[in-house]
């Protein structure tokens, strides 16, 4: 790993763990937090799942729950990524990273501040760079997708999925209602158009499109109507389900070129 720099990653969802991925394979030395039951649609790949089976394996390599930040160490010279459940980020002070990545896309402040770490790094909209992070990445998809902000702010939210295979809404699957979200359907499973892929409460969620079903969360959750339960890939390639996407590649590359440029690697 490289020698004196720690990078701890709020957030365990799938662009997080993507920059997690890049950077462990990097060589850093990565550490996570994210909240008690974390909600991710794209459960093949975020790291987060660990908080329900406490182990999780994206792309060969495995992220492990922690409940003390002085297991942290122990993890790391197994070669894991340690994953502690911290929403308040009380592990800071005790980890002092040299690197604190805001990572929840959360598209508002959630309390991190420019003064955290020598080098703070804040993924999409709701951050200022030189004023809350050192650095803002842009993450909406388009030409400027993983640009670098040193002054300003991403591009703000436009509420509109991207596109994927000449889809958008109509790829993503909303809750309809407030209630407990339940599905028979497993990731990976092909989707045609109008299935019942499931339901929350006695209102239906049907399918718009056909194709691979890239995401879903967890059956049994609580929703809100709204909520964003699943994503159907177009494209059909059940590969995709366990593979990082290029939107996560991206962010990670732009998050590693972050470190590289400040600490003149």
């Amino acid at each position: 790993m490289k020698p004196g720099i720690t990078v701890l990653i709020k957030g365990a969802g799938e662009m997080a763990s993507g920059v997690a991925w890049r950077l462990f394979k990097s060589h850093f030395r990565v550490a996570l937090t994210e909240r008690p039951q974390p909600l991710a649609v794209r459960r093949a790949v975020s790291f987060c799942e660990d908080s329900y089976d406490g182990t999780k394996l994206v792309e060969n390599v495995e992220a492990v729950r922690v409940s003390r930040p002085d297991e942290i160490l122990a993890e790391w010279e197994k070669n894991r990524i340690p994953l502690i459940e911290d929403p308040e980020m009380t592990v800071l002070e005790a980890l002092d990273p040299d690197v604190l990545i805001e990572a929840t896309l959360s598209k508002r402040n959630t309390g991190i501040k420019i003064t955290d770490a020598p080098l703070v790094i804040a993924l999409g909209p709701g951050y200022e760079a030189g004023q809350d992070a050192h650095y803002v990445v842009e993450t909406n998809r388009g030409h400027n997708l993983g640009r670098l902000y040193e002054r300003g702010k991403a591009e703000p939210n436009t509420g509109e999925p991207g596109a994927t295979g000449g889809f958008t809404h109509e790829r993503v699957l909303r809750a309809p209602s407030d209630g407990v979200f339940e599905t028979e359907y497993n990731l990976g499973q092909h989707i045609n158009p109008g299935d019942i892929v499931a339901r929350v409460g006695r209102d239906e969620v049907a399918a718009q499109i056909g194709g691979v079903l890239r995401g879903i969360i967890r059956s049994g959750t609580k929703v809100k109507r709204g909520l964003k339960i699943g994503d159907i890939d177009p494209r059909g390639e059940a590969g995709y389900v366990n593979t990082i996407s290029e939107k996560a590649r991206a962010i990670g590359g732009a998050v590693l070129e972050t470190i590289l440029r400040v600490y003149n690697i």
